[in-house]
This record gives structure tokens, C-alpha cells and sequence, in this order.
């Protein structure tokens, strides 16, 4: 069965113009742009790194093909206080119609629950990164993104063993530990709670029934493959219901007469 098609158009025009003999200047042709929905990922490194290959992004971004644009928003080292700051240059303040944004995922905390005393530039302290939540929240929804489009996700358990050799060839001791970790992810689902947002809880996930979570992370701290795998499952499973009735964009290839192919694909102009 085809997937029903649909066309949205933004006021936007953009003109091709060509010039011939004479300098004169001829206006070939007129459109309205198509927009496409977005589902924007923004977060630290493991969101950054989602989109390398069998990342939780591009798995995301493949069931979505020809309905959503999946956008990596993906910082490496920020924590929530840069995240804040920075969120309303990413989206901007038009209405929601213009952002045109049916999805947003929230994934930080991996670096603000670095030890204080150990990694001073990237810590945030824990009542802060909740309150920082909460605004990225506020501001979303300023921007026409209401809280049932906004997915939080809490930072994945660290793997203290692995993650210290990588500290160690990096010249430094652990600066993180899991059960501080495990702090940022409840501050992180009751944020969620408070600002009635879904919740991905990895960090309780990964370690249910008290499972080898060392298989979810390539070096203790990001993910390995099987992670990503992990966090594109339960991830869909929060974005499906939201997205999978969003239209086909553009026409199936089969449909577009062959005769008239612009009554087929400029439909709405």
C-alpha cells in the first residue's frame, strides 16, 4: 500500500534566472520551496556521533525517509549550561508552523556529571542541570514545540573500569563515576515529569536486571554498536506513535504522469 503524499510549502519563493545574448534577463521560473517536517537531535558527543555508521541517528533518520528530515544537532563536550545558551540560535523564535519541527530529542548529561574536582570546564552541578532541562524546555516551547514533542533522554551508565583506561592514556584520572551518573538520569526523569515530556531512561534501562551494560559502550562512556542498537529501539518506540502517520513527501515515482510530470510534482504552487 502507498503511503499517502503531501506537499509543504513555506511563502519563501526562490527565482533561476538566466541571461542571454544582450544581457537580458529572463525569470525561467518561480516555486515555492517545499519544507520539510524536522526531528531535531540535540545533545552531546553521543548525539554528534549518532550519525557514524549503525548510529542510533542514521537508524532513526532511515525509518523516517521520505517524511521527516532527522537533524543532527549533536555537540561534542557540551553539557546542559553551553546547551541552554546556545538552543535558541539553533531554532530560532518563528512559530511552530514555520520551524515545522515534529520531534525533538534531549540528551545531555554525560559531561555535566563529571566530577567537579576532576573536570571542573564540563561539570554542572546536579541541581542546575536540572533547572537547565527544564528551561531547554521553556525555550522549546517558545518556539511552538510543545512538551509532547520533546523526548528527554538520560546519559547511559558508565562503565568506571573501561572509562579510566581511556583517562589514563588521555593523562588524567577517572573524572566520572556511575553512580553520580545515575544521579543526572533521575534528575533527568523528573525533569521530563515536570515538564510532561517523555523520557528515554538508559541509564536504568542498560543496567536492568542487573545485565553486562559494558556490551552498550565502546570505550565505558559512548556507545558501541550494540548501543546504538539498543537506543534506536527504544528510542522508535517513543517517536513512532508521533510520527509514522506524518504523509509521504512528494508523489511515489510510479504516480507521476509521464506526459505532464509538472501537474504531478507541482501541485500547491
Amino acid at each position: 500500500m502507498r503511503a499517502p503524499f503531501s506537499l509543504c510549502i513555506s511563502r519563501q519563493t526562490c527565482g533561476i534566472r538566466h541571461n542571454t545574448t544582450g544581457d537580458q534577463t529572463l525569470i525561467m521560473s518561480k516555486f515555492k520551496t517545499i519544507v520539510w517536517p524536522r526531528v531535531i537531535l540535540f545533545g552531546d558527543s553521543i548525539t554528534q556521533y549518532s550519525f557514524q555508521t549503525n548510529g542510533w541517528g542514521a537508524e532513526i533518520a532511515h525509518k523516517l525517509q521520505r517524511k521527516c528530515d532527522v537533524v543532527n544537532r549533536g555537540l561534542s563536550g557540551y553539557n546542559s549550561r553551553w546547551a541552554k545558551i546556545l538552543l535558541p540560535r539553533l531554532i530560532g523564535c518563528q512559530s511552530s508552523a514555520d520551524n515545522n519541527i515534529s520531534a525533538v530529542t534531549v540528551f545531555f548529561g554525560s559531561n555535566d556529571c563529571a566530577l567537579e574536582d576532576k573536570n571542573p570546564q564540563q561539570h554542572v552541578p546536579l541541581q542546575e542541570y536540572s533547572e537547565n532541562l527544564k528551561e531547554i524546555a521553556r525555550l522549546l516551547a517558545s518556539a511552538g514545540v510543545s512538551a509532547d514533542r520533546v523526548i528527554f533522554i538520560t546519559p547511559p551508565p558508565i562503565h568506571e573500569q573501561t572509562w579510566e583506561k581511556e583517562c589514563i592514556l588521555k593523562g588524567s584520572p577517572l573524572n566520572r563515576h556511575n553512580s553520580v551518573a545515575g544521579q543526572y538520569a533521575q534528575a533527568c526523569v523528573q525533569a521530563a515529569n515536570h515538564c510532561g515530556s517523555d523520557v528515554l531512561d538508559l541509564w536504568t534501562l542498560m543496567q536492568k536486571d542487573g545485565q553486562d551494560y559494558s556490551v552498550y559502550l565502546s570505550d565505558g562512556l559512548h556507545l558501541s554498536e550494540k548501543g546504538n542498537q539498543f537506543v534506536a529501539h527504544h528510542l522508535w518506540e517513543l517517536l513512532e506513535g508521533r510520527l509514522t502517520q506524518l504523509p509521504f513527501m512528494l508523489p511515489y515515482w510510479g504516480d507521476v504522469d509521464p506526459e505532464n510530470p509538472e501537474s504531478s510534482l507541482l501541485s500547491g504552487q
